[in-house]
Parts: C-alpha cells; sequence; structure tokens
C-alpha cells in the first residue's frame, strides 16, 4: 500500500514538474523584426528588460521588413516590429495585423569611402548625393533584400529621378542581406551605402567608412509593430504578443531612450506620436 501511495505520489510530482515547465516553455513570443533592431543591439538591452517584468521569453527572427512582414502573413510570428510604413499599412489593410503602433525613429545616412570619389562629403541632399554617385559611377552597396532599408534605398533613387532598375551598372551591387552584412561589403570594397543610424553606430568594422550625407528630412525612419491577427491564425499568443506591445509604447519607450552606443543614443521613442 506504501508502495503504491509512494507511486501515484511521484506520479502527480512528476505532472506537476513536467506540465509547469511545459507551461513556463509556452511563456513566450516570435517576433519577427529587422535585422536593423537586432544588429544595432537594441534588442540584447530591452529584452531582458521585457522579460524580468513579465516572465515573456521573446524570440527574434531578424529579417528583411518585407521577409518580416511575409512571415507574419503565415502566421509564423506573434509580433511584428519593422519600418516601412507603406508595407505596414497593405499589411493592416489585407487583414493580417490588429493595429499598428508607432515606437521609435531614427535616420538613415549614407556612408561612403573617405576618399569620397562622388564628391558627396557633408551635403545634407541625399538626391543630389545619388545623382553624383551614379554620374561618377562610384561603386554603391544596395541591400537588395525588400528590407525597409532597401525600400527606402528604391524610393530615393526614385526621388532622384533614376530609375536604378534601369539605370544601374557594374557600380551598383544588389547583396540580398542584412544592415550589418551591406556595412561589411562596403567596408571592404570602399563603397557608398545607405544604412540606419542606430546600426551604424554600433558597427564596429568601418575600415576607410564614414558619413558623406545626412541631415536630410527625407531620410526619417519611423519603425511601428503590430500584433499578427488571431482570427487569420489562431496560433497567435495573441496575450503574450499584446503584453510585449504595451510594454513597448510604455514603459519600454523609456529603456529604448535609455540605449546608446559610445554615448549616442541609437532611436528615439515617440509611442506618443499618432500620426508617426
Amino acid at each position: 500500500m506504501k508502495m503504491l501511495t509512494r507511486r501515484l505520489l511521484m506520479a502527480v510530482t512528476a505532472t506537476l514538474v513536467f506540465g509547469g515547465s511545459a507551461s513556463a516553455q509556452e511563456k513566450s513570443i516570435l517576433v519577427a523584426s529587422t535585422t536593423s533592431t537586432q544588429d544595432s543591439g537594441l534588442f540584447g538591452h530591452i529584452l531582458p528588460m521585457f522579460k524580468a517584468r513579465t516572465g515573456i521569453d521573446v524570440k527574434v527572427v531578424a529579417q528583411g521588413t518585407g521577409q518580416a512582414l511575409d512571415t507574419a502573413r503565415r502566421g509564423d510570428a506573434d509580433v511584428v516590429f519593422v519600418h516601412a510604413r507603406a508595407a505596414e499599412e497593405k499589411f493592416l489593410a489585407g487583414g493580417f495585423g490588429v493595429k499598428r503602433y508607432p515606437v521609435m525613429y531614427n535616420d538613415f545616412i549614407l556612408v561612403g569611402p573617405k576618399g569620397d570619389p562622388a564628391g558627396i562629403k557633408g551635403s545634407k541632399d541625399i538626391t543630389a548625393a545619388l545623382v553624383a554617385i551614379k554620374a561618377k559611377g562610384a561603386d554603391f552597396i544596395s541591400r537588395g533584400d525588400k528590407s525597409g532599408t532597401h525600400q527606402a534605398e528604391l524610393n530615393l533613387w526614385k526621388l532622384a529621378g533614376i530609375d536604378i532598375a534601369r539605370d544601374k551598372g557594374p557600380w551598383y551591387k544588389e547583396i540580398g542581406q542584412g544592415m550589418g552584412a551591406a556595412l561589411n561589403t562596403a567596408s571592404a570594397a570602399n563603397a557608398y551605402v545607405l544604412a540606419d543610424r542606430g546600426t551604424w553606430l554600433s558597427f564596429k568594422n568601418r575600415g576607410e567608412l564614414m558619413i558623406a550625407v545626412e541631415g536630410d528630412k527625407r531620410l526619417f525612419n519611423q519603425y511601428g509593430v503590430m500584433l499578427v491577427n488571431p482570427e487569420k491564425h489562431p496560433s497567435v499568443k495573441k496575450d503574450f504578443g499584446q503584453q510585449f506591445i504595451d510594454w513597448l509604447v510604455s514603459e519600454g519607450q523609456r529603456a529604448i531612450a535609455d540605449y546608446k552606443v559610445n554615448g549616442e543614443q541609437l532611436f528615439y521613442p515617440n509611442a506618443g506620436d499618432s500620426g508617426a
């Protein structure tokens, strides 16, 4: 009888232990986000704070914005955190997201070799700089990965009056990779590249690269976050996902503002700006 009681107790204990362990493992979400939020080190800074506050583990799939949105469309993520407003609004219009929340912004910069073959250093006119790069045939690295940065780059060529698909030459190289890889390629090739400031500030392998163009209002870079629609994908962990979003636009705003590299702030929280 004692042996039977002992076995029953062990069985109940095992159920509680392993059941509790499974429950703890389930207290997690998957966020499809951009390589810039990952490569800049932002997630490494803010996610431990969120987990300490809520107990929710956040796993990040870092992709270009286009790929991140595709991941979310398939229901392979709970939350999507990206930076291409037109693409985000299309995602919402298709019923794939619940609501878009502005989170933060920084800006894009045009980085290039210190030798400055296009003669654009110090310019605040991004379209004039792109015209000069094309005219000189100076090497330019494009992410070519449908990311938010890539979409911004293509839009800037268009604003400069250049049909890059038609007019690109051997000087224009598409690599189909993230921001860190694009900067590494530009550093190795002494080429120009459009980068988000956050990744640039945390980038170590600069070589002969410098900031060539900054300060043009057309280089503004806004980030937004959305819960993937659980009505389309019932597997979405909507409660945990919404907790992450609510934290990002409240307490997390201070955490974002506090993230600095060598004393420089990488992202500026603006969840309170409904028009962002």
